[in-house]
């Protein structure tokens, strides 16, 4: 890994999880209670034995930025990183990411090039890949991995022949000929890649992203190789996966571990360890430092500072970070956003019973949902929906809802998280 430098493609906003990113990147999104995204690529990167490392961010990239210069402080004092921001206003494609450096890749020293996404979950050593690149003789090799044939339409498609060479490259068709998908992690010889960008950069009329444009472009006219990987890997590409990936760190034996040999790094959190009271039980499930459990949580995820009050009960949800549950109130098959305020005597995914993971409930950063509030299955509730948005007490299954634009529900929210606030300072653990 000497002569590589790894690229991690952090500066993305996905559309398709705006609720939870409204105001960070994805990358940023927390996982697996106190971990992010990013921690991932960055962990796999060190585990790997990366000794240049380049993190390109856009999107709210001042908080993320400040995140990855306090990660690389704790863990990353023997390597050289480097955070790369647009120099035209913003990305304008993953390509166009590396694109708007490419004066940073004529000057690294580096012969490969390791481009990765920030928001996937796996752990991959890397230098096998590169060193399976060199081997093959390509000119870039992209990981693989195999999905049922009717998810394949969500990805790049990739069609190989018996010596791994990719044919054929096509970013999300109608209808897939392979059940192999890209990763989103590539290794390039370097001066290809450099005279690809520039020629893609000429292209008005180009998406400039490595999926739609770059690789196919390249199977077309260059040597492509297949890296198969066929361990566990995720694509949050939308609420449900991400609920569902989170679920499936609960398990005994979970399909995908935290901790163990190859530990999934982040931040050490300056919060105490979480607080059980007495009234209060944990079962099957992930608690972070900062949390105050007085009720029952059972086979959920917990991001930090979550507080669950009295009698109150999380079943089968993720709650992320600062986000109160009132007393004797109920989150069921839920993901709740950062700074979610839930009111005493609520049920949150009410209804007849699922399988788990179908149906989730989905709230947004910062939503208020009042005392006695019934909302069921399904649902979706913006950003900063508040207390004088609820119009009625049920909420049923399939509703979306979002916040009036009015001056009277912006300052109801703001006396409600004021007072959530003060309440937090009185409060006391048993």
């Amino acid at each position: 890994m000497e002569n590589t430098l790894a690229l991690i493609m952090a500066g993305g906003h996905c559309k398709r999880m705006d609720i939870f990113c409204r105001h960070k990147a994805k990358s940023a999104l927390s996982f697996a209670g106190d971990r992010r995204l990013i921690d991932i690529p960055l962990s796999n990167s060190l585990h790997s034995k990366c000794k240049n490392t380049g993190v390109l961010v856009d999107y709210h990239r001042i908080s993320l930025s400040m995140y990855l210069n306090r990660w690389f402080n704790t863990y990353g004092s023997s390597r050289t990183f480097h955070i790369l921001e647009p120099k035209y206003g913003a990305y304008q494609g993953n390509a166009d990411s590396v694109y708007q450096n490419i004066d940073f890749l004529r000057k690294n020293p580096a012969d490969l090039v390791l481009v990765v996404s920030g928001d996937t979950i796996y752990k991959m050593d890397y230098s096998k890949m590169v060193d399976f690149h060199r081997k093959s003789g390509a000119d870039v090799t992209i990981g693989v991995t195999a999905v049922p044939i009717e998810a394949a339409q969500r990805f790049g498609v990739v069609a190989v022949d018996d010596n791994l060479k990719v044919m054929s490259f096509f970013e999300k068709p109608e209808i897939p000929q392979s059940n192999l998908i890209s990763m989103g992690i590539y290794v390039f010889n370097k001066q290809l890649l450099i005279r690809r960008l520039a020629e893609d950069a000429a292209i008005t009329s180009s998406p400039h992203d490595f999926g739609h444009a770059i690789l196919p472009r390249m199977v077309r006219q260059n040597n492509v190789a297949a890296f198969m990987f066929r361990e566990y890997w995720r694509d949050t590409s939308n609420p449900q996966v991400y609920y569902d990936t989170n679920m499936e760190l609960l398990p005994e034996t979970p399909s995908f571990a935290i901790d163990g040999s190859w530990p999934i790094l982040t931040e050490p959190s300056p919060l105490e360890p979480p607080r059980v009271t007495v009234k209060g039980s944990v079962q099957n499930s992930v608690i972070s430092p900062g949390c105050v459990i007085k009720g029952q949580v059972l086979n959920s995820v917990l991001s930090p500072g979550v507080w669950v009050d009295e009698e109150a009960v999380v079943r089968d949800s993720v709650i992320m970070s600062n986000s109160f549950i009132g007393y004797h109130s109920v989150v069921d098959h839920c993901i709740l956003s950062e700074g979610v305020n839930v009111g005493r005597l609520c049920y949150l995914g009410f209804g007849g019973s699922v399988t788990r993971g179908e149906g989730v409930t989905v709230l947004g950063d910062q939503v208020t949902v009042p005392p006695h509030t019934a909302i069921g299955r399904n649902c979706k509730l913006l950003p900063h929906t508040g207390l004088s948005d609820f119009t009625r007490k049920v909420i049923t299954s399939d509703s979306v809802m979002s916040p009036l634009p009015s001056r009277k529900s912006f300052e109801m929210d703001e006396i409600a998280r004021n007072a959530n606030r003060n309440l937090r300072v009185f409060r006391t653990v048993d």
